[in-house]
Formats: structure tokens, C-alpha cells, sequence
């Protein structure tokens, strides 16, 4: 049970959401977006948020689409873990949807909700990041689509009241050889101590990162070392792992300097896939 009261809000457009979110700022209150809710329902037991209104997007058609588009893959932002997985339209976003949590939560957790959600992962971003997706967003000013990377950057850099629609990944992705590995300290639906999600384009290997730092990111100047044919795989990876773009995240799951050692070993052994044509 939620401990307090809260406006509750259901739009069936995008200007209808947008136009309920202005309004109920403009009067003062503090709305959310909700999708599956599994974060907000959460962090409103426990009194982490309290806002004075959530506006379900569930409704709204854009949100909820998932389908090819011509070469294009349409995925709503309100679409669970679980439809984009049992879809199989983008084999690489549905390994790392299906390696968040469990079945039951990810029949709940929605591609936004773990986008935009404050659990530091956001461990979809991943293919996304390597995929050269398209991001649709509505806000106050309509419609507009960008490229995913333009605005997730370790997380989404949003226009105050602007919405997650939709991503929009080409065709080029969905059939790519690709490779993703999670590491965790116990269970296989623990959070990462390293998750690596790679993507071949051109023969040349493309990789995201979630879990070594506070972040998720891809790094270009990584992606140079790692594609180095003319160094041996262990020493690209160990060269890698000294270009993260800060020092490797610590908590009670693994130290920094655990992280770093897991890291280097996953991408020899990536690299080593990568040799053999298994990627």
C-alpha cells in the first residue's frame, strides 16, 4: 500500500499527457510518468518520492507499439522486459532484457521505467548505445526524435515534463552478430559487477558497459584499443580497462579493483569470440 494520497491520471494521446502534466505544474503539484511502476511503486512505500500525481501512459498508442516499421524497429516505452524478449525482433536488446531480474518483474519493468529509473544499470541502454537508435520524445513543444546517444548520456537528459515515447532502432542491428555477457556476484538476476553488451558493424566491434562504473556508457576511445588487430586480445583488454571514463564503481557486491579484474578477463574473452568468428 502506498502511505498517501496521489492524483491519478490516464491519457489515451501524447498531447493529452503533456497537457496533463503542464496543468497539474502549473497548479503546483509534482507529477510523474508511470509505465510499469515496479520503481515508483517501490520508492513510494518507502518514502523515498512523493508525488502529488502519476499519469499513466499505458494507454497511449505510441507508447505501447511494438513492431517493424518498413527497415525500422518501433519499441514503445510503456512495452514490459518481457514483450520485447519474447518478440525476438532485436535479439541483442532481448539477451539483456531477459537477464533483468525475474520473470515475474520483468512481465512489469518497461523499457522506460528502466531507462529513466534511478537504479544506476539501465541496463537496456546497452544495444541502444551501440545501435545507432532514435529516440522519440513529446513534450510542451510536440514531437521531436533524436538520437538515443545525444541524450542518454549515464542517464536520460530530458526537457522538464518531456516523455519517453518510443525507440527506433534500424534494420542493420536486428540481424548483426552480437554478444552479451552479465557477470554477477550471486545470482544470475543480481545486479551487474560487469555487463557488456557487443555489436559487430563493418567487422568492427562495438561495446557498451553497465556496472564497472556509476554508469552505463560506450566508450569510442575504448572501442579503438579493442579493435587494434595488431595487439594481442589480453593486451587490448588490459589496455582497455585503463580508459574508462572514471574509476570503477564500488558497493558491497565487488571493490572497484574486483570490477576491473572482471572486466579484463570478459573482454579477453570476448576478444578471443571475436578472433575465433563467434561474434
Amino acid at each position: 500500500m502506498i502511505p498517501f494520497s496521489f492524483i491519478y491520471c490516464r491519457p489515451d494521446s501524447l498531447k493529452e499527457a503533456a497537457d496533463i502534466y503542464r496543468q497539474l505544474r502549473t497548479e503546483g503539484k509534482a507529477p510523474v510518468y508511470y509505465a510499469g511502476g515496479s520503481e515508483i511503486i517501490t520508492m513510494c512505500r518507502s518514502g523515498s518520492i512523493r508525488p502529488d500525481a502519476v499519469i499513466d501512459i499505458k494507454n497511449i498508442p505510441e507508447c505501447t507499439a511494438l513492431a517493424m516499421d518498413g527497415q525500422v524497429l518501433t519499441i514503445g516505452t510503456a512495452c514490459t522486459l518481457n514483450q520485447i524478449k519474447e518478440s525476438k525482433l532485436f535479439p541483442l536488446l532481448g539477451l539483456a532484457c531477459g537477464r533483468i531480474a525475474d520473470h515475474t518483474n520483468q512481465c512489469r519493468i518497461t523499457l522506460g521505467g528502466n531507462l529513466c529509473g534511478t537504479i544506476i544499470y539501465r541496463e537496456t541502454s546497452l544495444p541502444l548505445l551501440l545501435s545507432d537508435a532514435d529516440l522519440v520524445l513529446y513534450g510542451e513543444k510536440g514531437k521531436r526524435t533524436v538520437l538515443f546517444h545525444s541524450v542518454f548520456r549515464g542517464r536520460m537528459q530530458l526537457d522538464s515534463g518531456e516523455l519517453a515515447v518510443q525507440v527506433r532502432i534500424p534494420g542493420w542491428a536486428l540481424q548483426a552478430h552480437h554478444a552479451h555477457v552479465k557477470i554477477t556476484a550471486n545470482e544470475k538476476i543480481d545486479y551487474p559487477l560487469v555487463d557488456v553488451a557487443a555489436i559487430r558493424k563493418d567487422n568492427f566491434l562495438r561495446t557498451a558497459f553497465s556496472g564497472v562504473c556509476s554508469h552505463p556508457f560506450r566508450s569510442k576511445e575504448m572501442e579503438a584499443v579493442l579493435n587494434d588487430r595488431s595487439l594481442p586480445y589480453e593486451v587490448r583488454a588490459d589496455k582497455a580497462v585503463k580508459l574508462l571514463p572514471e574509476p570503477a564503481y564500488g558497493d558491497v557486491e565487488g571493490t572497484g579493483a574486483y570490477r576491473i579484474f572482471v572486466l579484463k578477463n570478459t573482454l579477453r574473452k570476448l576478444l578471443e569470440d571475436w578472433e575465433n568468428d563467434q561474434i
